[in-house]
């Protein structure tokens, strides 16, 4: 009996030793490209960032390369907050999300059509007023005043709202009213959700999530005229971290 586990021993040891290379087994080259690292971020996110069914995940293909690396940003160093992404970005530098996000931001693929919704006309015709027109009386602008005529965004940092699924937009409206998503001060969406009230927010997310994108989709160039608050985040990328805390940082 005592002979037993000696041999068992070895036995273990010698497939141990196989599996971790002693036995060589040719594998595919993996081609190293931002699009290979990429496929990371599919899972959540969808292949090529053009979001999944899920529901709750945005998609990230053909968004401004500048707006995807101030959220890359704001993730790492802790201005938005969800645990998974803090993860996936935490060691990344500068230079690498911003590859990142430009890669991201050159795909442009087509759209699926948009969401059905189930709430009354009366609450859609909210969202639309609300969305087109603003409310003067709460001082709430047009979303269309910062996120463009189309509403597909506005480069290099103003994102685009259409095509988004209802449950994100939502999740948004209350990360901000939370203070679980902020950006560079002054904090203009923060601003303008504290004005709405949950029937806002509900409606102006039906309305957004039932529209068609446009064929055209590519963010505008610039907005005709001066946004209608100020926004810090609409002003540029920024610039994060310091030279020791970037030289510490991957890849």
């Amino acid at each position: 009996m005592k002979k037993i586990f000696p041999l068992l021993n070895c036995f273990i040891f010698a497939c141990a030793f196989a599996i971790s290379g002693g036995v060589a087994i040719a594998q595919p080259a993996i081609p190293d490209t931002i699009a290979q690292r990429a496929l990371a971020c599919a899972a959540c996110h969808g292949k090529e960032g053009r979001a999944t069914s899920e529901g709750f995940f945005p998609r990230i293909a053909g968004k401004p390369a500048g707006y995807l690396y101030n959220q890359l940003v704001n993730f790492r160093d802790g201005q938005r907050q969800y645990p998974m992404m803090t993860y996936m970005v935490d060691q990344m530098s500068d230079a690498y999300l911003k590859e990142l996000a430009d890669y991201f931001a050159s795909q442009h693929l087509p759209y699926p059509p948009p969401q059905a919704v189930n709430v009354s006309k009366e609450e859609m015709e909210r969202g639309r007023q609300l969305v087109l027109s603003g409310d003067a009386a709460k001082k709430v602008p047009a979303c269309v005043a910062c996120h463009g005529q189309k509403l597909t965004g506005v480069a290099p940092t103003i994102p685009g709202l259409l095509g988004l699924p209802r449950d994100y937009l939502n999740a948004q409206f209350g990360a901000w009213r939370n203070k679980t998503r902020r950006t560079a001060a002054p904090d203009c969406m923060a601003e303008i959700t504290s004005r709405l009230t949950p029937a806002d927010v509900s409606a102006a997310s039906a309305w957004l999530a039932s529209q068609p994108v446009p064929a055209n989709s590519t963010p505008a160039a610039s907005l005709p005229v001066k946004l209608p608050l100020p926004c810090g985040s609409a002003h540029g990328v920024i610039v994060s971290g310091n030279a020791a805390q970037q030289a510490g940082r991957q890849p």
